[in-house]
């Protein structure tokens, strides 16, 4: 395989990636299947019961890894039928790609290739666990600031000119209304100030997951024109929040504003090293 084929083949288990209401990256065993060229349900179903035994023998709690949900698909003439998929951790795709058809030059790419990430993974999780949560803000704003660098251009290319409208839609849905100058005046912060610089690492991972959600609706449904593309953001906003409180959680606006802006801690810490 070239290199071509390889960065295609690395941005496809990209695209067909999803994060869930709590943050957590997962794949559908479906769409994982159409990736990995398997033509039959049945011959990839085999494949996957291979990966829950070596799961469980890797002393892996299964359904951590491969959770089984249920898909309406659609039959034509208003008839629906529901078939069996699963959602799929990292790891499990990882597990997938070791007893998959090793006769396939995609296989063989994506044994590299969920090996590498789903070791970076570990060490991610592993690592966020024990930051403290100023690390965890500066973490989470790394991660919004490049996820909002990538909506941008996906959104610009949905036909979107002004970026502030787009993303105040994206801000009322999941702040009740609220735009990013009524979410600065209610956190009390300055003409300009950056509304993710003051958030704490929970209402980052919120908007990071908005800010996720919407990119990917927006390149799967191929949205176009800018009206359709700030309804968009409005929706994946005001779906969040409508998980939130579904699962009790509090609502973004009610979460703390941090004493310091991560400007501030920046600051602080170019000012430490600079003593040091």
């Amino acid at each position: 395989m070239n290199e071509l084929e390889k960065n295609n083949t690395e941005k496809t288990f990209e695209k067909i990636k999803h994060i869930d209401e709590e943050g957590m990256e997962f794949w559908y065993a479906r769409e994982l299947a159409k990736a990995l060229e398997y033509k039959r349900w049945d011959k990839f179903k085999n494949v996957l019961t291979k990966s829950m035994i070596a799961c469980q023998n890797s002393n892996n709690l299964i359904n951590d890894h491969f959770s089984q949900v249920e898909k309406m698909v659609s039959l034509g003439s208003d008839a629906t039928r529901k078939i069996e998929d699963y959602k799929l951790s990292r790891y499990a795709c990882y597990l997938i790609a070791q007893n998959g058809d090793a006769r396939k030059k995609v296989i063989a790419l994506a044994q590299t290739y969920f090996a590498i990430q789903t070791r970076k993974q570990e060490l991610s999780e592993r690592e966020y666990q024990s930051l403290t949560e100023d690390e965890k803000r500066l973490y989470q704003r790394s991660l919004t600031r490049k996820g909002n660098h990538s909506l941008n251009q996906t959104a610009k290319k949905a036909g979107v000119k002004n970026f502030d409208r787009f993303h105040n839609a994206g801000y009322k849905g999941l702040y009740n209304g609220e735009t990013a100058t009524d979410i600065a005046r209610r956190k009390g912060l300055r003409y300009r100030e950056d509304i993710l610089d003051n958030m704490g690492s929970d209402e980052l991972i919120a908007n990071l997951f908005r800010i996720s959600q919407t990119e990917q609706k927006l390149k799967k449904d191929n949205i176009k024109g800018e009206q359709k593309a700030n309804e968009v953001h409005f929706n994946i906003g005001r779906n969040i929040r409508e998980v939130i409180a579904k699962n009790g959680g509090t609502m973004p606006e009610n979460l703390p504003t941090p004493e310091k802006s991560l400007k501030e801690l920046e600051k602080e810490s170019r000012n430490s090293l600079q003593e040091f």
